[in-house]
């Protein structure tokens, strides 16, 4: 905790100064190098580059709940964040300065996750309730508030459904600093979730705080979730959470392997998506995860070898 605030000033620093020169350089590099269009259009710089950091965090933070059965958490989250997005472009159209439906979806997304982790803990319930709660709450509130009238429709579309070709700048920098905060964090608590997914009664024993590395693990896939909203959509953004994963988990027993090819398997997933979007001209977002759906039917095929 106490390196927190130096290593938030740390990335915040890189992503303002350090990193808008190297992007620059490494895309006019690769420009020169492969001259054509589809690696010198700008958007489609912004495109690789936000669907490759996806391809890396998505994962990290799915191999966690694949592997404690969660695999629904990130599309409840997903929901609750897309009702997020609803209130703040209701918000923005009141009040022009606060226009900023990500923080508002970061905002509901992660109050979500801390209320599911309190249900959970609290009461006798099961534990899928908090999860189905959420997951037809938040899109209740996000259609009740379009139902209004006051949001765009094409505006809410673009959070609905993706559009990984129309991605800002700034957004390609969040997507940044939030790989290196999803990354390194994982690095640093990567025992203590290891023991909490696989045997928590001993992680108590040894005492372990599973509180609150769940409650860490789940704040975790709210930001990867935000942060995905607008290059895959909120329906498609729990499919890079798990299908990578879950490919991984058909070709290796091992946990640390799985965790680095499910990564391989979501930049094949989002490279093979931009491409087979680019020549079938169909929907990015959908044609992404396709593409991790072919990958994990043929991790099926090998996998049963």
């Amino acid at each position: 905790m106490a390196a927190g605030v130096p290593a938030g000033l740390a990335i915040t620093a890189f992503l303002l100064w350090v990193f808008p020169p190297l992007y620059g350089a490494f895309w006019d590099t690769t420009c020169t190098t492969v001259d054509t269009w589809l690696v010198c259009s700008g958007f489609l710089q912004r495109g690789f580059t936000a669907g490759a950091l996806i391809g890396v965090t998505a994962p990290i933070v799915g191999a966690y709940l694949v592997n404690r059965q969660m695999a629904l958490i990130g599309e409840a989250l997903a929901h609750t964040a897309f009702g997020g997005v609803a209130i703040g472009l209701f918000v923005g159209a009141a009040v022009p300065g606060l226009d900023y439906p990500l923080l508002f979806a970061l905002v509901a997304a992660t109050v979500a996750a801390l209320g599911m982790q309190y249900i959970a803990v609290h009461t006798d319930g099961y534990a899928d309730i908090p999860i189905a709660i959420m997951l037809t709450g938040g899109f209740a509130v996000g259609i009740a508030i379009i139902s209004y009238g006051v949001v765009f429709s094409a505006t809410v579309e673009s959070y609905l459904f993706g559009d990984i070709l129309f991605v800002p700048f700034r957004n390609v920098q969040l997507m940044v600093g939030l790989t290196l905060l999803v990354a390194g964090t994982v690095a640093l608590t990567h025992k203590q979730l290891l023991f909490i997914t696989f045997d928590r009664e001993a992680a108590r024993l040894a005492r372990v705080d599973v509180w609150f590395y769940d409650t860490l693990l789940i704040v975790l896939t709210a930001l990867v979730v935000v942060a995905a909203m607008q290059i895959l959509g909120a329906i498609l953004v729990a499919g890079m959470l798990v299908i990578p994963v879950a490919a991984a988990m058909q070709v290796t027993d091992s946990f640390n392997r799985g965790l680095l090819l499910s990564v391989v398997f979501g930049q094949v997933a989002v490279f093979g998506g931009i491409f087979a979007s680019y020549l079938w001209n169909i929907a990015t977002g959908a044609t992404i995860i396709l593409v991790a759906i072919a990958v994990y039917l043929l991790s099926l095929v090998v996998g049963s070898r």
